[in-house]
């Protein structure tokens, strides 16, 4: 009913339909030291709408034998759960046990690229055969005596494997800005996007923290600056100038007008709560973070459906590396 009708005492002849709550998740990557079993019941009794599973050596392991099979099983159990998914592709060290997050697209050797490139490419069919509504990468760190012009064009030719076998199994591919490496913002996906000929399979894992570390607008501005690429979404606390990943209200995000964004933008997909620092307490966070988003949500229908115009926040250097180099890629 409008404010007007309520001061009038008149009815409203119709009701504008209620917007459908957000979807929200928990990323395994927070649940580490759980069984992937234990974790999924975790978050259904928990009430989550979902799961981003982090494809690791303990979390459905994307290189040990027998793939097919567990996905299967693993399927079976989000079905009966009635959990929804993304597959997320930020292990440390499920290719290299001596390297974080290595080899990167970017590795100067054309095999270790390869591997990484094989990685994603299993991880398109585990999304495929789970359902998911989309696969997660990031491009990595430039590695060191790399050009950043060499570093774009090994990005490019690597992706274009992975997004034909997205096309081919109707998963959105989304590529996720992360402090510190090559695509580090916003503005840098949209070179990429444009690099490779805007293919419909790629999409963008915004991540509301990283938002707040380094974009130029505020969060709830990059929702609604990223939306027509939006394809997942991961979200936690966090500090301007600092990449650490940190529990909610532990950092400065204002989250209503975010969830506002999102929610108006019309996102269908998961929202997944990103600590992997804090798999030490894993479930504890995951009790806790859930009613805080509910809240926030709830909260974000008072807030102005036409928000005062933002203005930028003062950036940190362009691409720089944390102090904390934490986060979905960078655990």
């Amino acid at each position: 009913m409008s404010s007007h009708a309520r001061a009038s005492g008149s009815r409203a002849t119709t009701a504008e339909p209620a917007p459908a709550s957000l979807r929200f998740g928990y990323g395994t990557n927070g649940l580490a030291d759980l069984r992937l079993d234990d974790a999924l019941s975790l978050l259904a009794d928990l009430g989550y709408d979902g799961v981003g599973l982090t494809l690791d050596h303990m979390h459905l392991d994307p290189v040990a034998p027998g793939l097919a099979a567990r996905t299967r099983r693993v399927a079976h159990r989000l079905d009966s759960l009635g959990l929804g998914v993304t597959v997320e592709t930020g292990a440390r060290y499920v290719l290299d046990a001596r390297r974080k997050h290595g080899p990167s697209l970017l590795d100067p050797d054309p095999d270790d690229r390869a591997r990484r490139v094989d990685l994603l490419l299993r991880a398109v069919r585990v999304a495929a055969d789970l359902g998911a509504h989309a696969v997660h990468c990031f491009s990595g760190i430039v590695p060191d005596g790399t050009d950043t012009d060499t570093a774009w064009k090994r990005l490019t030719e690597a992706l274009t494997p992975v997004l034909d076998a997205a096309a081919s199994a109707g998963v959105p591919l989304a590529v996720e800005p992360e402090p510190g490496h090559l695509l580090a913002a916003l503005a840098d996906f949209h070179y990429l996007r444009r690099a490779l000929g805007d293919p419909e399979p790629l999409g963008l894992t915004l991540d509301i923290g990283h938002c707040q570390c380094l974009e130029p607008l505020p969060p709830a501005d990059c929702v609604r600056a990223a939306a027509p690429w939006l394809r997942h979404v991961q979200i936690e606390d966090m500090r301007r100038g600092v990449h650490e990943h940190l529990p909610f209200g532990d950092g400065e995000i204002d989250f209503p007008p975010v969830l506002e964004a999102l929610a108006a933008t019309g996102y269908q997909g998961l929202t997944i709560v990103e600590l992997p620092r804090h798999s030490h307490a894993g479930p504890h966070y995951a009790e806790l973070s859930l009613p805080f988003l509910r809240h926030a949500e709830q909260t974000a229908a008072t807030v102005s459906p036409h928000p005062a115009p933002a203005h930028p926040q003062a950036a940190p250097p362009h691409g720089a590396p944390s102090t904390t180099p934490e986060g979905s890629s960078t655990p």
